[in-house]
Order: C-alpha cells, then structure tokens, then sequence
C-alpha cells in the first residue's frame, strides 16, 4: 500500500495553503534543489561539455522515458523525453499521416486540448488541406469511428471538465476499423492507471509538469507502440534522432527504435529536475493513487453539495468517468476563484464559467479537503467574490 502521508512529506508546500491545482502546474519536490546543485555545481561547473558523456546528458531522454513507461503501462524502451507537448503533438500526427493511404479524415473531439487542435490544423494547412480534420462531440466518437476515419487523435481528460475517454474500448473499436491512434495524456499521466501496451496504443504524448510534478514547462514525452516503431520515419527529423548524428551526415537516417524520435538537444537543468521528481513514483501503487483520489474527489463533491447548490457540477458524477479533477459551473467563477486562492485554496479558472480543483493524493489529505470545503463554501455562501480585485483579469487564469 502507498503511504500518501510519506509522499505529501516530500513535496514543499506552503504554509496554510491547500494546493489544488496540481493539474495545472505541480509543486516542487524537496529533492529538486539537491539534484539541481548536483548538475550545477558537480557536474556543469567541474566537467563543462565532457558532461555530455561523463554525467551522460545526452541520454537522458531515454533514461526519463523508462521511468514514465512504467506510470503510463508502457513497454520498456518505448518513451522518450524533450520539447514541449505542442511539439510532440504535431510530431505524433505527422508522423501517423505518413500511413494513412488512401484514407483522409483525421477525428477529433470538442473536448480536446485547444493546442492540440491547432497544431492539427497548422500541418493540415502546410499540406495543402488534403485531409480533413473532423470534430464530433465525446459522446459521439465511438459513432464515427469506421474504415473513413485514417486518423483518431483525442486528449483523454478533458482539461476543463474532467470527463474522460473509455481508452480501452475507443482504441479497440479503432484499431478494428484500421485508425491509427493518437492520445494527449497530459490530464491523465501520473493520475489514471495507464495501460498503453495492454490497450495497444499507436502513440501518445504527454507533458510533465502536471501531476508528474517535473517544474514549470518541464520537458513532454511521446510514446510509440513498439510494434511499428521501426515503420516509421518522424517528419519532424532531429539531429538527435539520427541513427548516428555524430557522423554529422547530410542524408536523415532514423535511429533505432524509439530514440528516432528525439530530436533536439536535452535540457539538462529541466531534466534533473524532473529526474528528481520522478524517484518519488518508485514507491507509488497506481492502483492505490486512483482509489485515493476517487476518495478524496467524492469527499470534496459531496461537501460542496449541500453547503453551495449555486456550484453545479460540471464534471461527471459517476467517479470512473473522471480524471484527477472536479470542475464546477458559476456565473462568478472567475472572481470566486480569486477570493478562494486569497484564502489559502488555490484551483484555478477556465473560460467561460468553470471553477477547476486537482485532486492530487501525493500531497492532499482529507484533512485539506475538509478544509478547502469551508473556505469555498465561505466564499460561495457569502459572496465574498464580490469585489473588484477579484474581478480583474490576470493573463493566467
């Protein structure tokens, strides 16, 4: 059993807040700032570019992509890390596009990630709109799935409310259909039980700075199913991802396995910060972090139920049909969140009336739950929104 109050004891939290927002942005891990200094001062400073080969930089990327297979389910030598999540988005659909044949219909939901519908429609423009990039409702993709569609691409938690996809029957029913399969896991890694192999996912990508606690706009990950990996040829062709890039070849020839799938240099600093980060996930039961965070995420429901029936629940109500999160509507939920976060409970605002709270056991108790319950209800009770600093609209919400 994972002992969450050993895990919460390991995180820097400040004094008298309630963080909820761990879905958004994580907090730091004590180990961050020994690790740092390590790469800082014992290895940059002393070894200067034979770091590259002594403290083995260069390898990072694959080094951190084991340690995230095993929270994803995916196989060993499957992951690698770098770049942003936008990045390794348009490198995944790229990448699926080479293999589409005749089929020209890439299917996405309204409830995807707004980035990764952009960087959709950037590379469809480039190539001249000779596919299509077909938007349903979530509820309606098992529905159009069929042997039209050459692409699925969809984020599995829905960032706003929470609502998550059925992975395993999505990606069966289009693997039968013959659809190439994409999946944003950026609300769902290091929150959701994962099991890429056994659900036998084409790609996926996802960032580390949420509940895998990595560091602000630490570096994202992509996944590709072993069984094709070596079938295919990355659009986006690095440097790093050549087969030998030190030979310095003009002619791109991909590298082995997942590593083809690099592509710049490794950001050492954002690296070693994650790489402290992710020792704490040694000694997580993902089994244990789902059913805690069910239990806090009901707790934090059913508080709020009676006590602020101005708050309608915008997330799903049966709990397996919800990520780490739980997403309520308010007409003032902007203003509400900023006299909540005043109070020492920081969640945070989507556009255009959604109040968002992550449910992150790592380092939230059911004593910070309770908590967090009596300052919402305080300020939903009585208005406390209701002022003009609160009002004013921040650039990050």
């Amino acid at each position: 059993m994972t002992n969450f109050e050993e895990t919460k004891k390991q995180f820097i939290l400040p004094e008298g807040v309630v963080y909820l927002d761990g879905n958004s942005l994580g907090p730091m891990p004590k180990n961050v700032s020994d690790k740092l200094a390590n790469v800082l001062y014992d290895e940059w400073s002393t070894m200067l570019i034979n770091g590259w080969n002594d403290a083995e930089w260069m390898f990072q990327p694959e080094y951190l992509g084991n340690k995230i297979s095993r929270i994803i389910g995916a196989e060993e030598n499957s992951v690698v890390v770098g770049e942003t999540l936008s990045v390794r988005v348009y490198q995944a659909l790229s990448s699926a596009i080479r293999d589409t044949k005749k089929r020209k219909i890439i299917l996405t939901d309204s409830g995807n990630f707004p980035s990764d519908l952009y960087m959709a429609q950037g590379l469809l423009e480039l190539l001249n709109d000779q596919f299509e990039l077909r938007v349903c409702e979530p509820n309606e993709i098992l529905k159009n799935l069929n042997e039209e569609i050459a692409i699925l691409m969809l984020t599995d938690v829905d960032y706003r409310t929470g609502r998550r996809h059925d992975i395993a029957e999505i990606n069966k029913n289009a693997k039968d259909n013959g659809i190439i399969t994409i999946w944003d896991l950026a609300h769902s890694a290091g929150a959701l039980n994962l099991k890429l192999k056994d659900w036998n996912v084409d790609y996926a990508i996802g960032c580390t700075y949420k509940f895998l606690n990595g560091g602000p706009g630490s570096p994202a990950f992509i996944y590709v199913n072993p069984k094709i990996i070596d079938m295919i040829k990355p659009s986006l062709m690095g440097w790093l991802g050549h087969k030998t890039p030190f030979d310095f070849s003009h002619k791109y020839i991909p590298g082995t396995g997942i590593n083809r799938m690099k592509i710049g240099t490794p950001p050492v600093l954002a690296n070693a910060a994650l790489t402290a980060s992710l020792q704490i996930w040694d000694t997580i039961n993902m089994d244990d972090l789902r059913s805690k965070s069910i239990e806090l995420s009901e707790r934090l429901i059913n508080g709020l139920k009676s006590s602020c029936p101005n708050l309608k629940l915008a997330s799903p109500t049966v709990a397996q049909d919800r990520g780490s999160q739980v997403s309520f509507y308010f007409e003032h939920g902007y203003p509400a969140v900023q006299a909540i976060i005043d109070r020492g409970v920081i969640g945070d605002f989507r556009s255009p009336n959604i109040m968002r709270f992550g449910i992150t056991p790592l380092y939230i108790s059911e004593k910070d739950i309770d908590l967090a319950i009596d300052i919402i209800s305080t300020v939903i009770q009585n208005s406390l929104w209701d002022k003009p600093k609160y009002k004013k609209r921040k650039f990050v919400t």
